[in-house]
């Protein structure tokens, strides 16, 4: 129960501030009901790809908003609700990707995603009263074409990440990175050119 109406004045449904990228609450039903969706059709798709099924990218495509011509992304997924993320062709992500996707993700072509890589859009307020009152937002994340993301990497709400561009395995991308370059730590930094 929150102690301050943050959005008397405010007629949208916390969904549709959601997907303005202002700060909303998590209680909207149609947003539970995505997520719901999302969950069931994403293990369709584990057991379709366990199983071998030739349909098994038709159920990813199902829950992505875009999922670009021969990506793949190997199960388990997981999203908060897959409509958000766009792949491009040819891209292919490991195992254990987590892209939540409160706000766009866009990963670009012929891009490589290491297992156990996460996508965070979600944002919470520093002051305590609001995040007690669980209010939250998202800022979006933009991968360029041809990045590798080395595994366990971490990119953070609102970094774009320029085409050509290598992260190093741990890694965490707080601030946006250039095209072109390779970068390593926490937080990542840019150690050379890629060229």
């Amino acid at each position: 129960m929150t102690s301050t109406d943050y959005f008397a004045d405010d007629p949208r449904t916390n969904r549709e501030r959601m997907l303005a990228g202002d700060l909303y609450i998590a209680d909207d039903p149609d947003n539970e009901r995505i997520t719901q969706r999302a969950v069931t059709r994403l293990e369709d798709y584990r057991v379709a790809v366990a199983a071998a099924e030739p349909d098994a990218v038709r159920i990813l495509a199902d829950v992505l908003g875009e999922l670009g011509e021969d990506a793949f992304i190997r199960p388990p997924l997981y999203v908060d609700y897959g409509e958000n993320i766009r792949v491009g062709a040819r891209t292919f992500a490991n195992y254990n990707l987590m892209a939540l996707d409160v706000a766009p993700i866009t990963i670009g072509e012929d891009c490589q995603i290491g297992p156990n890589v996460q996508l965070l859009t979600p944002t919470h307020p520093v002051d305590p009263q609001p995040r007690r009152d669980k209010l939250e937002a998202a800022k979006p994340i933009t991968i360029g074409d041809n990045v590798w993301l080395g595994g366990g990497v971490i990119v953070c709400p609102g970094v774009t990440i320029g085409e050509n561009t290598v992260v190093g395995a741990g890694a965490v991308v707080t601030k946006d990175l250039p095209a072109n370059v390779v970068a390593v730590g926490n937080p990542a930094r840019v150690i050379r050119e890629n060229i």
